[in-house]
């Protein structure tokens, strides 16, 4: 007997995350499992989408917490003997009107958006099988902020022979010269939330060229677009079901796509920077 096809989406609790769980609950072929850093809201989650029937699984996961991740892992491993479709979507992001300094957003932001989820693709992809889809929820924020990055910056970021240790140290680099205060004397723009969404779109790049020989294995990198939640404080102008919409068509690629390594946005692959 073939094993049971599962998909996991971190953040699913709230916002572009619950959308993408309630759209795959309906389109994947397999048990969705829904992730939240804490518990009672996570379930609270689970038992919404319940009351419009449908059925999510419920597994708690801190992106940040390496542990956190491994318990998932151990759990994928025994429950389902692999992972078929991972979606990399929980972040943060400060509000404009933050008085947080900017070497500590910069620093908070980079290790949450790229690190953790660089962690939890490490932690992960030993697990993936044939035809697995992975989707990192960026931002047209790595658009416009890498558009600001200098020339050799985004050579370096389009540079096919660029691996993931680089890229950790091109973004530590940015971290370093947030707290120098050197920021555009580095060459980079002064954004932390869209530095940490150009990390998590180059990685996908980098991830599909680690995986090309691999199996139909298929990383692509989108933004949901300009989303009504809690992060833009209500101000986008699409429902969560409409964010969904281009993270679900990667993850739903079909068999030999050729969309892979690529950026997304509006359903179609767009370039980048």
């Amino acid at each position: 007997m073939a094993a049971k096809r599962v998909a996991v989406v971190t953040g699913g609790n709230k916002g572009v995350g619950f959308g993408i769980v309630r759209a795959l609950c309906k389109q994947f072929q397999g048990d969705v499992i829904l992730t939240a850093r804490n518990v009672d809201l996570g379930k609270k989650a689970v038992s919404d989408l319940n009351a419009e029937g449908l059925k999510p699984e419920f597994h708690q996961l801190d992106i940040c917490d390496l542990s956190s991740i491994e318990t998932l892992k151990q759990y994928l491993q025994s429950t389902y003997g692999g992972l078929d479709l991972l979606v990399n979507n929980a972040a943060i992001a400060y509000k404009v009107a933050s008085t947080v300094p900017f070497s500590e957003r910069a620093e908070v932001t980079v290790r949450t958006n790229f690190t953790a989820t660089l962690d939890v693709s490490n932690v992960l992809f030993p697990l993936l099988r044939p035809h697995s889809r992975v989707v990192h929820v960026s931002s047209m924020a790595s658009q416009s902020t890498g558009k600001k990055c200098s020339d050799a910056l985004k050579a370096r970021f389009l540079d096919p022979a660029l691996t993931t240790d680089e890229l950790k140290q091109i973004m530590q680099n940015f971290v370093d010269a947030a707290k120098a205060g050197k920021v555009s004397e580095y060459g980079f723009p002064e954004s932390a939330y869209g530095m940490s969404k150009v990390g998590v779109t180059v990685m996908a790049f980098i991830q599909q060229r680690e995986l090309d020989s691999k199996d139909d294995i298929v990383v692509n990198a989108c933004c949901p677009g300009y989303v009504d939640t809690d992060m833009t404080s209500h101000k986008g102008t699409k429902t969560i079901d409409q964010g969904a919409e281009t993270p679900v068509l990667c993850a739903l690629l079909p068999e030999g796509t050729d969309i892979r390594g690529k950026f997304l946005s509006e359903k179609a692959v767009q370039s980048w920077p």
